[in-house]
């Protein structure tokens, strides 16, 4: 429950997608060690980074009875706050051997990149000044899951950068920001009470909602742009067939305010991630 298994594609799509692209340029897959490392690096991330926000904010008491979302284990008692947070280190752990490996084929900058990001994970709820109750959590996920991952994961298939991650890079980055817009609407009253002061609370629901439709719609806008900017075939455009998933957690988040609601807006952004990322990557695949 701590893992939270439903925000996983965020960890995956951005590795799926620079993998893609750097098939894409090469023709080939360079190398597959690179590819499950980086998952493998990703996934533990993300986990790591949910269960230090799970004990975190039961310290700050963020999490009480009142909260719509899923239940906290921490805040309810299911686990002791030492197991979860030995369990984050554990998480970490394995995302720091995967790093190891990913340094050994494209160099030791990934170390440094890997060390950010497990900083970013740690310090989104946690240490003295969490920047997730600052209102910059969505500025952190649209760096780390959309900037950070796509292009390093293209950086340790080719070791270079090009124009055609990058860009996908923003349209990954727009959809994953949007999971943590729903999640933090969701949360939008215990957050105030907590002193949580996320961007949902500073901009209120109706500017949140529309910074919501914004990453969704500017995912599907960007698509085409990495396209030509990145030279790369058409193909890549099945990634538009995706929109359709997109209806169903808008309308919610536009006119629901209550926690299932909210909580299936969230899990349908979660998808709509993944089919995009699956459907734009199998289009550069066709198209090496």
């Amino acid at each position: 429950m701590a893992a939270r298994p439903r925000t996983l594609p965020a960890a995956i799509a951005p590795v799926l997608v620079g993998t893609a692209a750097g098939i894409e340029k090469a023709g080939e897959l360079p190398r597959v060690g690179a590819l499950i490392a980086a998952l493998i690096g990703s996934i533990f991330i993300q986990i790591g980074t949910n269960l230090a926000n799970d004990y975190s904010d039961a310290k700050r008491g963020a999490d009480t009875v009142e909260r719509l979302g899923p239940v906290r284990v921490t805040a309810a008692g299911l686990v002791a706050p030492r197991s979860v947070l030995i369990a984050t280190w554990l998480a970490f752990g394995v995302a720091v051997a995967a790093g190891i490996y990913l340094a050994t084929v494209a160099g030791w900058l990934i170390i440094a990149v890997g060390v950010a990001s497990i900083a970013a994970g740690v310090l989104y709820t946690g240490g003295p000044r969490p920047y997730g109750y600052a209102g910059l959590g969505e500025l952190f996920v649209f760096l780390f899951f959309g900037l950070v991952a796509v292009n390093g994961s293209y950086y340790v298939q080719l070791e270079r950068l090009d124009w055609l991650p990058f860009w996908l890079s923003l349209s990954v980055g727009f959809l994953s920001t949007a999971i943590l817009v729903v999640n933090n609407v969701r949360d939008m009253e215990t957050d105030r009470r907590a002193g949580k002061m996320t961007l949902a609370v500073r901009m209120g629901r109706h500017n949140a909602v529309v910074l919501y439709r914004c990453l969704v719609l500017g995912a599907f806008v960007v698509l085409p742009v990495a396209l030509v900017a990145g030279e790369a075939s058409a193909l890549p455009l099945i990634g538009l067939l995706s929109l359709p998933l997109a209806i169903a957690p808008m309308r919610a988040i536009t006119n629901r305010t209550d926690g299932p609601s909210l909580n299936a807006a969230l899990a349908g952004t979660g998808a709509l991630l993944g089919a995009y990322s699956l459907l734009v990557s199998a289009g550069l695949l066709l198209a090496s």
